[in-house]
């Protein structure tokens, strides 16, 4: 299968990235044998890519991004362990939304026209979350809930170091 992982010691936790010949598609901020069967079984329907998945351009940008040197992933995305519905949400917020913005879920909700609460089911579903900033949608009162790492915890560290939130004092 054309399937190979790499993994970027981050503050956040070793965040991994499942890269096919297509591109990323998956990522997470804890590696570890879980992660890499689940990516494994979800791609076993699917028939073997031809050529060799770039995991040194991925890792070397996951790196720049969390040093701070980074501002937008220009590494490809590989949609297809998501419905259309996700593809179609998440993909708006990959395309619309950038490094240091944010949007509510009621924003992609009125834009999109699927509800809000289907709006964070999605982001909580995001197979590629930091790539495909799930971190950027927030509630219109806070900051929402947050599936990856530490949850919302990492949420607000993403939102900071991309200069959305400002800093905490501890």
């Amino acid at each position: 299968m054309g399937l190979q992982f790499v993994s970027v010691p981050t503050d956040v936790g070793l965040v991994v990235a499942a890269v096919t010949p297509v591109g990323v598609v998956a990522t997470s901020f804890d590696d570890g044998p879980e992660f890499r069967d689940r990516v494994r079984e979800r791609m076993s329907p699917f028939p073997d890519d031809a050529g060799e998945p770039d995991t040194g351009e991925v890792g070397r940008q996951l790196a720049a991004y969390f040093a701070g040197e980074l501002t937008e992933f220009t590494v490809p995305v590989d949609w297809r362990l998501m419905s259309t519905t996700q593809r179609r949400v998440l993909g708006l917020l990959f395309e619309s939304v950038p490094y240091g913005r944010a949007v509510t879920y009621g924003d992609l909700a009125r834009e999109t026209g699927i509800p809000a609460r289907a709006i964070g089911s999605i982001m909580g579903s995001n197979p590629i979350p930091i790539i495909v900033p799930c971190h950027r949608v927030v509630a219109g009162d806070g900051l929402g809930g947050f599936s990856g790492g530490a949850g919302v915890e990492s949420k607000r560290r993403l939102l900071t170091m991309e200069g959305h939130l400002p800093p905490t004092l501890f």
